[in-house]
């Protein structure tokens, strides 16, 4: 797992949103960009880390921030979540892994004592020249934007 660090220029790229839109990284240059990355929607873990960044979305605009949810659900898996919770951010359906093996958070996973491969829930904060300032490892899904912020 080759992970992006601090520092990183991000590679651009293209991947279809909950609605079928594209959404590329050259869409938000310019602007500071958090990208998350969550196992699976619809999940206890990413539910609440995902329910907390929409309960300071509006602290994290002010803040200049924009964000991306990022995991492997299909389109509809997504569409339902965000519809579900009300996200007022777009969630990317990377069904083929592009944006999560662009930033290296697919690999080996322990839990409940099986070994498997998946995705590792990290986030980036990218500034305006698409280069990372930060990489979060140990996400707190319950307090995440306090995190960011």
């Amino acid at each position: 797992m080759n992970t992006l660090k601090e520092g990183d220029k991000v590679p651009d790229f293209t991947v279809k949103d909950q609605d079928g839109n594209d959404i590329s990284l050259s869409d938000y240059t310019g602007k500071k960009l958090v990208v998350f990355f969550y196992p699976k929607a619809n999940t206890p873990g990413c539910t609440l880390e995902a329910c907390n960044l929409r309960d300071h979305y509006s602290e994290l605009q002010e803040a200049g921030y924009e964000l991306l949810g990022v995991s492997a659900d299909s389109q509809k898996k997504q569409a339902n979540f965000r519809n579900k919770f009300e996200f007022p951010f777009p969630l990317l359906a990377d069904e083929d892994k592009t944006v999560i093996n662009t930033f290296g958070v697919w690999g080996p996973k322990k839990f409940m004592g099986r070994e498997f491969d998946g995705i590792h829930r990290k986030t980036f904060i990218i500034n305006e020249s698409g280069v990372v300032d930060r990489v979060i490892d140990k996400v707190k899904t319950k307090d995440h934007a306090a995190q960011i912020l």
